[in-house]
């Protein structure tokens, strides 16, 4: 009957009480009189766990349950009576032999309840309690002629207001099933059933009865029902005296139930019809049975009562009290202050017996509130107040306290504000003078629900916190809980503020064994710290998610949680971390266990920097042997240098456009063996196969301590071409090599780790990951004197840890692309395929080794040394080339050379040169010789830096090698220089993959200072030996600059050689008596060499060797050079060498070494408009100057007597050459430059007679004679190169003239006889 009725216990018609007030909305809470109080936080283990989200709102579903269930179980106590019966309805079927007799039997029943001492529950509202009796038909079985016959003798016998009969099930068997009813019972039902469910699986449970209790209820129920019952109505389990005993046992219980056997539970129920034989008239039936009640029976029997009270109170209490009011307030002639919560006395055991005016005043307030008349019943509850206090009945003021305030706020139109202080009085007795918690908790759940709707969240959330206490955990955690929605829901949300009592929440809930309420508060707390650097709180939260999650058996969840803490850089100690990865680690075990052929899941540790993962093709370097240096190459150990990649690059440019006749196939790709960030990394890379693909990983440990991998090994993925397909490129995983067995990282060390693999067939690679054991490392034994809390090597490490096998992918991101428009202005990354190689057919392998090769040379200095060519590979190799930035600096040795005789002195010294003996009379004479630029490698079209290597048959079979001599001049600048040299080769079979292969050298010379050499040359005057005047003359300066560093004793000069198509020097000027020319330390030397023009100039190079010593040396082929043999004595060793100088302007001077260029100044930016008009090239005033060639011929000295003549007239003959092949207007000028008196004492007081300016033209390569005097006054030495030469082409427009300037002076000597 109850759970029929309870639908329909909420009423929604008018009704007004007294004529005076209106009702709206009736809610009736209908109950057993043997109703079974369940624990209170079973409500919390129904609960669906389903979303971890931030919630907004300003409560929680769970929480709303609870409140309301809190406030269902609330026991009844004397000082209150809202929970008191005010009513008593009593059903008996019709189907009862005498329904009359049981409504009697009934009705003494509960009388006997409510008036006997032996029952403390349930509490009754007045003695005379409303008694409705209700008789229940069933028109499916009963007669109705009876029910209606039993019925007319109820209402004579009750009254027409205080029975009912009630006809139910009308619907029969017969009637369609697909007719559409309602069903009002499935939300409580659904409800009841689960928390049915929840009792039954948890078992019985004892509740504490009163002692004095020790009966069971007779009240004609089943026996095994009342075997069942207790006397719960003696003693309340939240009664104050049990309050710490039920507690414990709320927040004791650790219980999971799964989500699944939940919504079971509720498919059940809610796939079950409820009602079934109700038809539409039987739920209008029951309407109207509940509004009959509510109407003609309750609401006129509270409106009674209400009328009674408050006549006994004006009778009985209202003249006294008003005399003792007066009479106080005359003698005291003021108000007494009120005494504080503190200074009152504890009377909360005081009891008022129940006829006291206080109660029954408390008593018709409540009837007020019950019936919706909140003012009366404010000032009810305010006179009551003012009562309790005066009596200092604490618990009876509180209660007071707390429903005026309630009042107070419930009234329409709010005629006075919410009296919040007296909901603070109220909790604050309740807690610290009554020590009842039950109430102050729900004194704290009001106030707060009607601060919360004023938008008060502050002081609501201040309220909720200040009655958590360690007693209940629950309470408190569900409190927190309120706290924290309170300040997200405030108008400026303090964030902060709602996460930290979010996390103290799930603490609390975590002790009171609610697993799943508390993951839920840390993960929406979690959602808050996350990403705002609170690194400490961050590791807190996810490793008590992580446990949560692990005791829930949400393994993903744990796992992802301690992932976490263990991928962010941590700021907790050692120890802490060692807690943290152990706890990982024993998680990501039971993961993997749960799937054990599954495939391996991702490992946080340690951390691998994917771009600085670098990729290596082809063997290591072998290491040197002996006297054998092998070539550089590139290795993983080298660090990448942009500069110098780029000129590797340039140089295999260079000498595959020579291969392929000048033109770079399009389909050219650089070779790159080891690729790394800073590489061009879009095309797929080339591997040849049998050759190891290397691939270094480069791990980093974040923690403080050491972790330990093991079985490091590559996935990959392959796919072969050309083959038969039986491969299907699934991935497989090599273990079997790999360099790196096992390795310990701290935290401040990042190792790299180098994994090879071996292909054995040509397709496509692709590398995805790194599989390994991941460990830690317990204990601090030291093993060979290394302690592993500081590092320890591989393979030596005492392994008692717990260790799990996963992977981690390796993951490349491209640069990121700047190229196109709509590139730049969005965010796009090109691919990084290092990881991704080809692997192309076989390819021959070329190890090269020097032997003897030096470190350190002098400037200039020629060394000899061997060069050794060997096939390491299957295939022969072929066109064999060498490229070099510097070629000047080495030569390879051949089979082609003229052979010349050595002479003795070269092969006593192991010489790198070949001489010959020469003639005694050859001595200051050059030697002359010819040879064709065949010779040099030149004329051929193809470029000097690129060498072609000589091989028997061009051809290098597989295991063959080759040893080839190497010339090495040293650089003519010292210092430290690297020199690149690049060895390229090819296959003799053809591949449309890979065309060629390239081998890397870098050759490290250390130069020391040797001579410095400087060269002039300058026109020759003596024009009597040619008839045209073509002849130079060449001085060269020679300084030994070097500041015996090496022990370098002298040098000597022992040859002078030109070499050009135009010009060869004919004798040297200043010949050495001594046969031998020798610079010690710091000396210096000038030598002058005549040159003349060949008279056949043709292709051919002419080679003139002017020889200091005896023997000559043979030509090394430079182009427009001058050399030097340089030898350095030091302990009967003696060193070789030459020097360079190349001259190709008259009158500059020429330096051996590089002449550093000085910065040019800052000058202003000119602007100018170009003319239309486009000016005759005409040439420079440097070449201007060079036309005319003048010489004096005069005597040296000239006798004459001034005492018989004063004037001394000499003749002087000025002879003019044009040198150039056009005709030239010539101006001969013969006055001097200045008159100043300085320049009057250096020429010396003479002039010249006769014509003073001259103006001739010259035909090409024509001399002419010019007759000139000159006048002297006295004896002296004069210059007569005062006379200045003006020239300029014929068939110039614009005049342009220059001076002619004299190559030495032009000195006489006047005598007086």
């Amino acid at each position: 009957m109850l759970q029929t009725i309870k639908p329909y216990s909420r009423i929604t018609s008018s009704s007004q009480l007294g004529g005076v007030l209106k009702i709206s909305i009736v809610f009736i809470s209908f109950r057993n009189i043997f109703w079974h109080i369940y624990k209170l936080m079973k409500f919390l283990k129904t609960q669906d766990f389903y979303k971890l989200c931030l919630y907004l709102s300003a409560t929680t579903p769970w929480f709303e349950a609870y409140r309301e269930s809190f406030l269902q179980v609330m026991p009844a106590s004397d000082h209150e009576f809202l929970n008191h019966y005010v009513a008593c309805m009593l059903v008996v079927s019709s189907g009862e032999p005498e329904p009359v007799e049981q409504f009697l039997r009934l009705s003494q029943e509960q009388h006997r309840i409510q008036h006997s001492s032996e029952y403390a529950y349930p509490k009754w509202f007045i003695p005379n309690t409303l008694k409705y009796y209700v008789l229940l038909h069933d028109v499916s079985a009963g007669e109705e002629q009876r029910a209606d016959s039993v019925y007319e003798e109820m209402k004579q016998r009750y009254g027409t207001q205080g029975c009912y009969l009630l006809k139910i099930n009308s619907r029969g068997s017969n009637r369609g099933a697909d007719e559409q009813i309602p069903d009002p019972w499935s939300q409580y039902l659904q409800k009841n059933s689960i928390q049915n469910q929840e009792s039954y699986d948890d078992g019985p449970y004892t509740v504490i009865s009163n002692k004095n209790a020790d009966h069971l209820i007779s009240d004609g129920l089943d026996n095994d029902i009342q075997d069942g019952l207790s006397n719960n109505f003696k003693a309340h389990p939240l009664q104050l005296d049990h309050l710490s005993d039920t507690s414990s046992s709320f927040d004791g219980t650790d219980y999971i139930k799964t989500t699944s056997s939940l919504h079971e539970s509720k498919k059940t129920s809610s796939g079950t019809p409820h009602g079934a034989c109700l038809t539409l008239t039987d739920h209008d039936r029951i309407r109207q049975f509940i509004q009959e009640f509510t109407f003609r029976g309750l609401l006129p029997h509270i409106e009674k009562t209400i009328r009674q009270l408050n006549d006994q109170l004006i009778s009985r209490k209202g003249l006294s009290r008003s005399l003792f009011s007066a009479t106080k307030k005359w003698f005291s002639g003021s108000k007494v202050p009120e005494k504080s919560i503190n200074e009152l006395k504890n009377t909360s055991g005081l009891l008022y017996p129940p006829e006291a005016p206080e109660l029954q005043i408390r008593k018709m307030a409540d009837l007020c509130f019950l019936v919706q008349h909140y003012e009366l019943a404010y000032s009810c509850y305010h006179t009551a107040k003012k009562d309790f206090l005066n009596d200092q009945a604490m618990l009876y003021a509180a209660g007071a306290l707390e429903m005026a305030a309630v009042s107070a706020f419930l009234q329409p139109g709010a005629p006075r504000p919410y009296p919040a202080h007296y909901m603070d009085t109220a909790i604050q007795t309740y807690r610290d003078i009554c020590k009842n918690m039950v109430l102050a908790e729900r004194c704290v759940l009001l106030s707060a629900e009607i601060l919360k709707s004023q938008s008060k969240y502050s002081d609501a959330a201040a309220l909720l916190i200040r009655l958590t206490s360690e007693d209940s955990d629950l309470r408190s955690a569900l409190l927190l809980e309120q706290a924290a929605h309170c300040f997200i829901n405030m108008k400026s949300p303090m964030v902060r503020k709602f996460a930290f009592h979010m996390i103290l929440a799930g603490h609390r809930y975590s002790k009171a064994g609610q697993k799943k309420h508390a993951l839920r508060c840390y993960c929406q707390a979690m959602q808050v710290y996350k990403g705002k650097g609170w690194s400490l709180a961050e590791d807190h939260i996810n490793f008590t998610i992580g446990r949560q999650s692990f005791t829930l058996r949400q393994l993903d969840n744990a796992v992802s949680a301690f992932r976490h803490i263990l991928i962010n850089d941590s700021k907790q100690p050692a120890a802490q971390q060692g807690t943290f990865l152990r706890e990982y680690l024993y998680v990501y075990k039971n993961v993997t266990q749960l799937s054990p052929d599954g495939p391996l899941p991702q490992l946080p540790l340690p951390y691998i920097n994917n771009s600085a993962t670098r990729v290596f093709f082809g063997h290591d370097r072998r290491p040197a042997e002996g006297e054998k240096q092998a070539a550089t190459h590139i290795s993983l150990d080298q660090e990448y240098d942009c500069e110098s990649s780029h000129q590797w690059k340039e140089l295999e440019e260079q000498v595959v456009a020579v291969v392929n006749k000048g033109i770079i196939p399009s389909n050219f790709q650089p070779t790159q063996y080891c690729l790394n960030s800073y590489s061009d990394n879009s095309k797929f890379p080339l591997a040849v196969v049998e050759e190891p693909v290397t691939v270094e990983v480069a791990f980093r440990n974040p923690l403080k301590i050491p972790l330990l991998l093991t079985d490091l090994s590559l996935l990959w993925k392959f796919q072969p071409k050309d083959f038969s397909a039986k491969h299907n490129g699934a991935t497989k995983e090599l273990v079997m090599d790999f360099f790196l067995v096992a390795t310990t990282t701290k935290f401040n060390i990042s190792p790299q780790a180098r994994l090879k693999l071996f292909p054995h067939q040509t397709g496509e690679l692709h590398i995805l990951g790194v599989v390994y054991n991941l460990g830690t490392i317990q204990g601090t034994v030291m093993i060979d004197g290394i302690d592993p809390s500081i590092g320890l090597q591989a393979g030596k490490f005492v392994y008692n840890g717990m260790s799990v096998r996963g992977r981690q992918d390796l993951e490349i991101q491209g640069p990121r692309l700047n190229n196109t428009k709509e590139e730049k202005t969005s965010i796009k990354y090109g691919p990084d395929r290092r990881l991704d190689p080809i692997i192309t057919e076989e390819m021959p392998l070329l190890e090269v080794f020097f032997i003897n090769f030096p470190t350190g040379l002098l400037c200039g200095e020629i060394r000899k040394a061997y060069v050794e060519f060997v096939n390491v590979s299957k295939c022969p190799l072929t066109a064999l080339k060498v490229v070099s930035k510097h070629p000047e600096f080495f030569t390879f040795g051949g089979n082609t050379g003229v052979l010349t005789p050595l002479s003795p002195s070269a092969s006593e010294n192991c010489s790198a040169y070949k001489t010959v003996v020469t003639d005694s009379t050859s001595v200051c004479t050059a030697l002359m010789s010819s040879a064709s630029s065949v010779n040099f490698g030149l004329g051929t079209g193809s470029q000097p830096e690129v060498i072609h290597v000589p091989l028997p048959d061009s051809v290098l079979l597989p295991g063959a090698s080759i040893q080839l001599p190497m010339w090495l001049h040293g650089p003519d600048e010292e210092g430290v220089h690297e020199i690149n040299f690049l060895f390229y080769y090819e296959s003799i079979k053809k591949h449309s993959k890979m065309c060629h292969r390239v081998l890397r050298h870098t050759a490290v010379i250390c130069t020391s200072r040797s001579l410095n050499v400087r060269a002039t040359v300058c026109r020759s005057n003596a024009l009597e030996d040619e008839g045209k005047g073509d002849n130079m003359l060449v001085f060269v300066d020679v300084e030994n600059i070097n500041t015996s560093e090496a022990g370098v004793k002298e040098f000597h000069i022992v040859q002078v050689s030109s070499n050009s198509k135009h010009w060869k020097l004919q004798k040297a000027v200043n010949c050495f008596e001594d046969k031998d020319y020798k610079l010690a330390s710091r000396e210096r030397g000038k030598l002058c060499f005549k040159a003349v023009r060949c008279k056949n100039s043709g292709e051919n190079y002419t080679f003139a060797d002017v020889v200091f010593g005896n023997e000559q040396v043979c030509k090394l082929i430079q182009l427009n050079t001058l050399s030097a043999y340089v030898v350095e004595d030091n302990k009967q060793l003696i060193l070789e060498g030459q020097h360079h100088i190349v001259l190709h302007t008259v009158g500059k001077e020429a330096f051996s070494f590089p002449q550093k260029q000085e910065s040019p100044e800052m000058v202003l930016l000119k602007f100018f408009r170009p003319e239309n008009t486009s000016l005759p090239t005409r040439p420079t005033p440097e070449q201007l100057s060079n036309l005319i060639k003048t010489s004096l011929h005069y005597p040296e000295s000239f006798n004459h007597s001034f005492h018989q003549k004063s004037l001394c007239l000499v003749p002087v003959t000025l002879l003019l050459s044009n040198c150039s092949e056009a005709d030239v207007d010539v101006i001969i000028d013969l006055r001097h430059k200045t008159t100043s008196p300085e320049a009057l004492e250096i020429h010396g007081s003479f002039t010249w007679l006769g014509q003073t300016q001259y103006k001739l033209q010259l035909k090409s390569q024509e001399v002419y004679n010019l007759q000139l005097k000159a006048c002297f006054v006295r004896t002296g030495v004069y210059n007569l190169g005062t006379h200045r030469v003006f020239a300029k082409l014929a068939d110039q427009v614009t005049l342009f003239e220059t001076s002619q300037q004299n190559s030495m002076p032009a000195l006489i000597i006047i005598n007086n006889i």
